[in-house]
């Protein structure tokens, strides 16, 4: 059985046969008020006497009236199939033209249809590059090229992160397979030599454990930005970095550093698991890119209405231009280099739990080296309910 053709209604069709309805109605009003205006205004004799004849230039006599009757009606259907002529001729030119108009202002609708079409992963720098007139239509072309823009950076960025990540991930197997090798080929290879094979090998799943870790982390805060929290209990900050101070202290008394702690309470609620990461984070990447005999200094607090975690320490100089890439992953003091200590999602990590529990962090380059980072959240009081939904109520800023 052959399938039947069915008229597809389009949005050009739609609008050729709005602007040809509108334009036949239109006409067909003026025809009729026209016609109406003719039968009423041909009425001359209505001023003559009854039984008024009147003289015909073909020789006939005719009383008024009955002549008057005539007239009327000759005019009336002369004017009505005139008027539906023009009117039928207007239609269809005008049809015509609002079918042309019509394709022409909704043209950029196919290019970003038939663009959509073309995108694939090796066509995302295709763009509309729309130059016609400043309409909504122009405005949909421009708004559809920003989306694309988006969606190629968001691209880039992921397949930087598969790669950076596999890199990092490479790295301690290499090692680790590099050790076995070496200590297996060798035949004179005694106890100490495997023992010290063995503790190679730990340090290196230790790491890789590490970044796997993180990286599940990431995965888990960033899913849950914007959405309701798999867990929302009461905590405080200042618990969580007083925790975090404490697993670094060895690292802070071998390099010593001078710390200043003001930890006053700053309830939340929130992930505590994701809370502690966050504050442990911060205090790590504060210990492990300072220096020899630096300062480092933590406080907390809270308003009422936010509460907030501060973390200050020396260390190498940073460029405020380079605090925004701070927050990607994999980077360390602003440049990608992976292989080196720490797995580089430290601050990746602290703004996909600030975006998951609706708060902000904010970075600033210290004049003569270190950071300034400030994690500021809703406060207990001011966040609803711990059974509730959480609610996402601030974008992460960084570098501000």
């Amino acid at each position: 059985m052959r399938p039947t053709l069915r008229l597809r209604p389009t949005l050009r069709l739609r609008l050729t046969l709005l602007n040809g309805v509108l334009l036949v109605g239109a006409g067909a009003i003026l025809v009729l008020l026209a016609w109406l205006l003719v039968r009423d205004a041909l009425r001359p004799t209505d001023e003559l006497l009854p039984g008024t004849t009147v003289l015909l230039a073909d020789g006939r006599s005719l009383d008024a009236a009955q002549w008057q009757q005539q007239l009327v009606d000759a005019t009336s259907q002369e004017l009505l199939v005139k008027g539906l002529l023009a009117l039928l001729a207007i239609g269809l030119v005008g049809v015509g033209g609002a079918y042309a108009v019509a394709g022409r202002a909704l043209r950029p609708l196919h290019q970003v249809t038939a663009t959509a079409q073309r995108l694939g992963e090796a066509t995302l720098d295709q763009r509309i590059g729309w130059s016609g007139a400043d309409d909504e239509v122009a405005e949909l072309a421009k708004t559809f090229d920003a989306m694309l823009d988006r969606i190629a950076a968001a691209f880039e960025a992921q397949k930087r992160f598969v790669a950076n990540a596999s890199h990092e991930l490479r790295t301690p197997l290499a090692v680790m397979r590099t050790e076995i090798d070496v200590t297996l080929s060798d035949d004179e290879a005694d106890a100490a030599e495997y023992r010290r094979m063995a503790t190679v090998v730990r340090d290196a799943s230790e790491r890789a454990n590490g970044l796997v870790d993180a990286l599940l982390v990431l995965a888990r805060s960033e899913a849950q930005a914007g959405r309701s929290l798999g867990r929302r209990t009461r905590c405080d900050l200042a618990t969580g970095t007083t925790n975090a101070l404490s697993a670094m202290r060895r690292e802070v008394e071998r390099i010593g550093l001078r710390v200043q702690t003001s930890l006053k309470p700053a309830p939340v609620v929130g992930d505590p698991g994701l809370l502690d990461r966050l504050a442990g984070n911060l205090v790590e990447n504060a210990v492990r890119y300072n220096h020899l005999h630096g300062r480092m200094v933590v406080r907390t607090g809270t308003d009422g209405r936010t509460s907030w975690l501060v973390v200050t320490n020396t260390g190498f100089e940073v460029s405020q231009a380079d605090v925004p890439g701070l927050f990607e992953p994999f980077r360390r003091g602003g440049q990608e280099r992976t292989g080196a200590r720490g797995s580089g999602l430290g601050l990746s990590i602290v703004r996909a739990v600030c975006d998951a529990h609706g708060g902000t962090v904010r970075v600033v380059a210290q004049p003569g080296g270190g950071l300034e980072v400030t994690v500021t959240l809703p406060a207990a009081d001011a966040t609803p309910a711990a059974t509730g939904p959480a609610a996402h109520v601030g974008r992460t800023a960084a570098g501000r």
